[in-house]
């Protein structure tokens, strides 16, 4: 069975929705034959490039509020965090441009290691104080960090068509079947879960989707004379 999730570094409930999940995975009896794939999602690609900047003033502009509530958001959203065991800045941590970000985990993606890229840039946005964004040193650190080779990621970084075609076409799928916001949890092709949900919420949708595969052909007798990719079983002489 495969989850697809849509995400993106700068969302807090991405954070927070992917511990959730996790908790869920962990009781869930099928969790060694589950894939789980992360497709990218960006919050603002009009960001501009190597763009960074304080995430408060940001959000007040944005929703039309004072700078003193959208900090309380913040602090709001690092008790959630706190309760899941994160680690969440919530008066230092910025906002920017994903899009490398992106193309990173799509190369990570090849070599088996996107869940860890993955940690690595949520802790790199999340708990830490140094910014995430806007700089393909810190990109390039946060991908040894995963244990990732730092030249390929950098080479990766300095090529920007470089798995592009696969951020597009990820956000071109989440247009196609009406992703309005993250995180966006698809099971098997089957079930939906939307944001940030309790642990119980993705338990069922993990059993639902599991429910509902196929049940495996009961093979009769061998498969001798059978034709195959290599070849035909051949006939036994006496």
């Amino acid at each position: 069975m495969r989850v697809d999730i849509w995400t993106d570094i700068n969302c807090p409930f991405c954070y927070i929705g992917k511990a959730r999940f996790e908790q869920a995975l962990e009781s869930f009896p099928h969790a060694s034959d589950v894939e789980i794939v992360h497709r990218s999602f960006e919050l603002d690609p009009t960001a501009a490039p190597g763009s960074s900047a304080p995430v408060v003033p940001m959000l007040a502009a944005k929703y039309g509020i004072s700078e003193a509530q959208a900090a309380a958001n913040e602090r709001g959203l690092g008790a959630q965090a706190e309760e899941l065991g994160l680690v969440y800045q919530t008066s230092s941590r910025d906002a920017g441009n994903s899009f490398d970000m992106h193309r990173l985990l799509h190369w990570a993606l090849e070599l088996g290691r996107q869940e860890a890229l993955l940690n690595g840039l949520y802790a790199a946005n999340f708990a830490e104080a140094e910014p995430a964004f806007g700089s393909h040193d810190r990109l390039v650190a946060i991908a040894e960090s995963a244990g990732l080779d730092g030249a390929a990621a950098r080479a990766v970084l300095d090529d920007p068509p470089a798995y592009a075609d696969a951020v597009r076409a990820d956000e071109e799928t989440a247009n196609r079947i009406g992703i309005g916001g993250v995180p966006f949890f698809v099971f098997d092709g089957k079930y939906a879960v939307s944001g940030a949900q309790p642990p119980a919420v993705f338990t069922d949708a993990l059993d639902k989707a599991w429910g509902d595969r196929p049940e495996p052909l009961t093979v009769i007798g061998g498969d001798e004379a059978a034709c195959g990719p290599d070849g035909c079983e051949l006939p036994q002489r006496d």
